[in-house]
């Protein structure tokens, strides 16, 4: 996995250190027809621990959203809390209590929840940010010609690897049989690559998108289009005890996460901007981070009824490549492991 500072709280007047003092104002859409929160509160406001990654562009909206004031023009104190950079992090600081809730890929909640995780996903946050690319040596083209080839990633189990893992199954292949994977460190795919030891690599943004420049590989398949398109890519979900005790700021933070994504879609560049300064990720500059960031589908933030469908369609994927267990329901599931607070 990418090195990143040990997990940490990080402060709304830390992330605001440097950055405009403005609130931020705009006009929020809501997603698949549920209404808009209105904020209406006397007194502090409540506050809310939500896990992040920081080293991952995709999450630097929400870090906006803090520093901005947007979680709190909707009368919601957001904490934000580094939980590092995989969805087993992930889930112990909600389990340990180091966090409330949480943003992480569709692909890594489903079976921990599966599993009896108390959880409850409440609000999409954008669409694919992971790509599956291929060297120029390796003659591969599209999924069909990937048989009998190696494709490395960052972990036997990782998000990337099931994704193209379901792409593959649905392009006709047995995504163990036909294909070889390996694995290499988090930081190395790129190389492994390049030097012959693989002939695609299976990676998330904003690396993936690094590895695609640098090397000139050719993307093969995204979690954007295809059999992924219009499919959310991460979720925000509730430590359930948290909910059933703190719905009412929730539900501030499901209608801010509209706002922020929206605003994020409209103004790549100033979030940017405002990632490059306040963390600087390594080895990216502000254009690049703008070019990230407007190549995720940040419309894409499903809730109630949308949210539900996208999750057991996410379900019946890790069915098809045997993570989810043969008896379970999808869409069963999905209703009992999301909340709509937006309805």
């Amino acid at each position: 996995m990418p090195q990143t500072p040990s997990p940490s709280r990080l402060s709304r007047r830390s992330l605001i250190k440097g950055a405009a003092a403005a609130v931020v104002t705009t006009g929020a859409l809501a997603a698949g027809g549920a209404r808009l929160f209105t904020p209406a509160i006397a007194g502090p406001a409540p506050k809310v621990r939500l896990a992040w990654t920081e080293v991952a562009a995709c999450h630097s909206p929400l870090g906006f959203g803090v520093a901005k004031g947007l979680f709190a023009k909707q009368g919601v104190d957001v904490e934000l809390f580094n939980q590092g950079a995989s969805g087993q992090t992930l889930i112990q600081a909600l389990a340990t209590g180091k966090a409330d809730i949480g943003s992480g890929l569709t692909f890594e909640w489903l079976k921990p929840l599966e599993q009896g995780f108390d959880v409850k996903l409440f609000a999409g946050t954008h669409g694919g940010c992971t790509r599956l690319l291929a060297t120029e040596a390796s003659g591969v083209s599209d999924l069909q010609s990937l048989r009998g080839k190696t494709i490395v990633s960052y972990d036997v189990a990782s998000p990337p690897k099931q994704s193209f893992q379901v792409a593959l199954a649905k392009a006709g292949l047995d995504p163990e049989r036909d294909v070889n994977w390996t694995v290499a460190p988090f930081d190395l795919l790129g190389e492994v690559a390049a030097r012959g030891g693989a002939d695609a690599v299976a990676q998330l943004d904003p690396w993936a998108w690094s590895l695609q420049k640098q090397h000139k590989f050719k993307l093969i398949a995204d979690t954007q289009t295809g059999v992924f398109q219009d499919a959310v890519c991460c979720v925000l979900g509730a430590n359930g005890p948290f909910l059933e005790q703190n719905r009412d700021a929730l539900q501030r933070v499901a209608a801010a996460n509209i706002e922020i994504h929206e605003y994020a879609a409209a103004h790549p560049e100033e979030v940017a901007a405002w990632y490059k300064q306040a963390l600087n990720p390594a080895g990216l500059s502000t254009e690049d981070l703008a070019e990230i960031l407007a190549g995720f589908v940040l419309h894409n933030h499903p809730v109630g009824a949308p949210l539900v469908r996208e999750i057991a369609r996410a379900s019946s994927d890790l069915k098809l490549i045997k993570v989810i267990d043969e008896g379970t329901d999808p869409e069963d599931f999905a209703r009992r492991i999301t909340v709509n607070l937006l309805g």
